[in-house]
């Protein structure tokens, strides 16, 4: 059976020194909605460094990616930079892993990062990251609050994922944010 796989909105922002990464908890297959509190939002840490990373698209594919970052992690000791373009060459060139269909965002105090199985590692230019299917009405509410109010990283975030899920199908209220302060 080929279905569509569409799911989640994933949200990161940067802001005074904190950051604050979100996810909904809805998982779709086909037409159907079939999980509403799933957690896609996971911290990382090592001796070093604390990294929030977040997933859309298939969630067994991206929890093996997570295990595998997690890894490449401890190999580079920390350094999220590294880690990542470690872990995006060995997912394009792995016979097995470039076969998974999912998409992360992993972000620290400094950098963030979306990193898809293409090979591509893409560091937003702002405070802000955000991938699936809702991350576009996130990033642009998220946007909105940074201008134009004072809110901190983790309201910003809680608030965006909010107004994505009321404006895209794929995304739900069941929100879980994960903060380093």
């Amino acid at each position: 059976m080929d279905v569509n796989i569409r799911s989640t909105t994933i949200l990161g922002v940067r802001k005074k020194g904190k950051i604050a990464l979100g996810g909904d908890g809805q998982i779709t297959f086909g037409d159907m909605a079939i999980k509403q509190k799933a957690v896609k939002v996971r911290r990382f840490k090592s001796d070093k460094n604390l990294i929030l990373g977040g997933f859309a698209g298939a969630a067994a594919d991206a929890l093996t990616l997570f295990d595998k970052f997690e890894s490449k992690l401890d190999e580079y000791e920390g350094d999220l930079k590294r880690a990542v373009v470690e872990l995006a060459k060995e997912w394009r060139t792995d016979k097995y892993l470039r076969n998974l269909k999912a998409l992360l965002a992993l972000m620290d105090k400094r950098h963030a990062f979306i990193v898809s199985g293409d090979g591509n590692v893409i560091e937003p230019d702002g405070p802000i990251i955000a991938i699936g299917s809702g991350g576009g009405f996130a990033q642009a509410a998220a946007t909105a609050f940074i201008k134009s109010t004072t809110y901190p990283a983790r309201k910003i975030v809680e608030k965006s994922l909010q107004i994505a899920a009321d404006l895209c199908i794929y995304t739900n209220d069941s929100i879980t944010i994960l903060e380093i302060e």
